[in-house]
């Protein structure tokens, strides 16, 4: 096994553990290996996303999903999946209805009202199908 390789296993290892601290459902989540078609990917950017920036003195798993949810309410109504799917991992991270409506509210300053507002409309859809499930 190649060095990249073995940098490649550590630290998809890392985000595996990571993501199963956001939401224990993607335990056994898998990423494809990427080797052959980023083979010369700079170890720096490879360790910023999947590993060394997400260790385990620094941010806990829900204020990860609460800096994401801010990022993607900021960038607008375009990323509805992931707006969706970062309020229900906030939600299996001990988020409250209440935490996530105060970041997205924060958003409108960075992302507008409009994005604000249709965030909110997704994040009460998803916390409406939590409810009630």
């Amino acid at each position: 096994m190649s060095d990249f390789a073995k940098l490649f296993q550590g630290m998809i290892q890392q985000s595996q553990e990571m993501a199963k601290a956001m939401n224990p459902a993607l335990e056994k989540f898998q990423f494809p290996d990427f080797t052959s078609v980023f083979p010369t990917m700079p170890k720096n950017a490879m360790e910023m996303a999947f590993g060394n920036t997400f260790n385990p003195g620094g941010l806990d798993a829900k204020t990860r999903l609460f800096v994401t949810l801010a990022a993607l309410v900021a960038q607008g109504s375009q990323l509805e999946p992931q707006i969706k799917l970062t309020v229900r991992h906030a939600l299996e991270a001990g988020a409250t209805a209440q935490e996530i409506a105060e970041v997205i509210g924060q958003m409108s300053v960075f992302g507008g009202v409009p994005a604000m507002t249709k965030a909110m409309e997704l994040a009460q859809a998803v916390i409406a199908e939590t409810e009630e499930g």
